[in-house]
This record gives C-alpha cells, structure tokens and sequence, in this order.
C-alpha cells in the first residue's frame, strides 16, 4: 500500500512539475533604426512557450506598421498591416523585458493582434496609431501599466525603457 501511494504522489508530482514548465513568455522589443537609413525605428511583441492547456509549442512575433512607408504617414492616416519578422532581425534588436502569459492572456494577445490586423481603413496613424500603441495594447492584456507620452511616440526604444520604469516589478533595467 506505500509503494501504490508513493507511485501515485510521484506521478502526481511529475505531472505537476510538466504542468508547471508549460507557459509563454512575451518579449518586447526594440530596433534603434534610422530614419534617413535602412528601417525606421520599430516595436514589437515575441511570442514563445508552450500552452498549459494543449502543449501546443509557441513561437511568434507580431509587430504593427504602415503597409507602405512614404511622405502621406507625415501627415495622415495611412493602410496599415500586421507584420511578422525574420528571426535575422529579432537577434539584432533590443529585448526589454519578458513577462510570462497564462493560456488566456495568450489567447487575448492573439485576439488582439487580429483586430489590428482587420481593422478597416487606414488605421496606421504615426502620432496615435502606431507600432508603440499596438505594444502598448498587448502589455496591457499581460497587466502592465502603460502611457503614451508624446515625445515618445516616435521613439520605440526610449518608450519602452519608459515602461519598465512604470512597471519596477519586472526588474528589467533601461536600455542604453
């Protein structure tokens, strides 16, 4: 009778333990850019883990940006697109912080991602529709605290230092 409840707290403890190692993690990034060089400056969300619920493995990023960069997105809104990036440019960014997700929080990223994704129109507005907004709407979902200030709003990397000075109980640090 020990050894059967012994095996059964052992496979209690092992299926514990396997339930326990299963969740995503949300990484934000940055990349520096340049403005009169190669890519803009840009943020955006990496997905990766593993479902508690399914053990479905996780890897994804998203990031929000103008379907077509020129002059107009000085100026006005624009069409916009949800894009997916090369694991070559996710290794030359800045990764800022991770935060870890439950399966639901995961599922209203994903959600989240799709109605910026569908969203009608031109929807990519430089000042208030951006790629630092669509971050700012999934660190949201994981609960962080999240503002906008407007002389950030151009500047990926300086807002999300930004942020995890709002947020201290991540232990992140600001990046240089």
């Amino acid at each position: 009778m020990r050894r059967l409840a012994a095996l059964i707290l052992s496979l209690v403890a092992l299926a514990w333990s396997v339930g326990a190692a299963a969740d995503v993690r949300m990484s934000f990034h940055s990349f520096n850019g340049s403005v009169l060089f190669g890519r803009f400056p840009h943020t955006f969300i990496v997905l990766e883990g593993t479902l508690d619920e399914t053990g479905q493995p996780i890897e994804e990023n998203y990031g929000f940006t103008a379907k077509t960069v020129s002059t107009r997105l000085l100026n006005e809104p624009v069409e916009h697109a949800v894009e997916v990036e090369d694991e070559k440019y996710i290794q030359e960014t800045n990764r800022h912080f991770t935060v870890t997700l439950t399966d639901a929080q995961y599922w209203q990223v994903r959600s989240e991602v799709t109605k910026w994704r569908d969203a009608p129109g031109k929807y990519y507005d430089l000042d208030k529709r951006n790629c630092i907004h669509f971050v700012g709407a999934m660190a949201r979902i994981a609960g962080l605290r999240v503002d906008y200030p407007k002389d950030m709003l151009r500047r990926p990397k300086k807002w999300l230092n930004h942020i995890t000075v709002l947020n201290p109980q991540l232990g992140a640090e600001a990046i240089d």
